[in-house]
């Protein structure tokens, strides 16, 4: 919104689907009315940003149209512009258009992009025109391919390279205020998950935020033969070690247990 905002503490960053078919079932949201409370309830519970997102990307999701992801939008951009307009919300979405009303028309700050710029050649001059935050996520083989197994010839090093060549771009431009998304579970095994999860401290060296989602994903419940539904202790363990290895953003689904990761780590941090 204009303003300088630094990144001090770790922040929360609270998941709302406007979707019916989301990988965890408690986080699907069928009507406004319950899009509408969630919103407010993950803001009671301390979320720092408000993350809206209109298709599910889960394994084998349905590619809905761009009309449609945007049908599910408006009404909820419309109540955000009229009632919450002083908290931070960013877009979920790989669809420059998309971001671009949501931005300008309705005031949303951040866009949330998990395809890297890759899906729609037009992303990376929208977050330039819009000039708000752009969260970079790693993907390798496109948003068609973004669950299948990818060879890497050095994991970490060529996510490093990733990332410079797409920070490249943005800066050239003039997109400066650049958030990254390791994409932890897009194109990597669970055994890559943990690997990455022990080096997210490797992605420092670009002076940026990172933002950390492991909520409630496939490397926590497949490794520990569970489900989404019970996975939240094995996400409050994973979300708690990656800030000691330096995650400065938390993208959960449930905001009130990540709220208190964080503030006993920072207490600890702080003693």
């Amino acid at each position: 919104k204009g303003k300088i905002f630094e990144i001090n503490k770790p922040l929360i960053m609270g998941i709302v689907n406007i979707t019916p078919d989301s990988f965890f079932e408690k986080s699907r949201n069928k009507t406004q009315k319950e899009v509408f409370q969630r919103i407010l309830q993950v803001i009671a519970e301390g979320a720092d940003i408000i993350d809206l997102g209109a298709m599910s990307t889960r394994p084998n999701f349905n590619f809905i149209s761009e009309e449609d992801e945007w049908d599910r939008f408006k009404p909820i951009l419309e109540y955000i512009l009229k009632n919450l307009s002083d908290k931070i919300f960013s877009i979920d979405t790989f669809r420059s258009e998309i971001a671009k009303r949501a931005v300008l028309d309705y005031g949303i700050d951040i866009i949330n992009d998990i395809s890297g710029g890759q899906y729609d050649k037009k992303m990376f001059e929208t977050a330039a025109l819009c000039n708000c935050p752009y969260i970079l996520m790693h993907l390798v083989g496109g948003i068609e391919k973004m669950h299948e197994v990818h060879n890497y010839h050095n994991f970490i090093q060529d996510m490093l390279f990733y990332f410079s060549e797409k920070i490249k771009q943005l800066h050239l431009l003039g997109v400066s205020d650049i958030i990254l998304d390791p994409g932890f579970g897009f194109s990597k095994t669970v055994d890559q998950n943990f690997e990455l999860l022990n080096n997210i401290d490797k992605f420092h060296l670009f002076e940026m935020p990172v933002l950390v989602g492991i909520s409630r994903k496939t490397m926590i419940w497949k490794y520990l033969n569970l489900t989404p539904n019970d996975a939240l202790n094995g996400t409050s363990v994973l979300n708690t070690f990656s800030l000691t290895k330096g995650a400065n953003i938390l993208r959960v689904h449930d905001v009130m247990e990540a709220r208190q990761c964080v503030d006993l780590w920072w207490k600890i941090m702080k003693s």
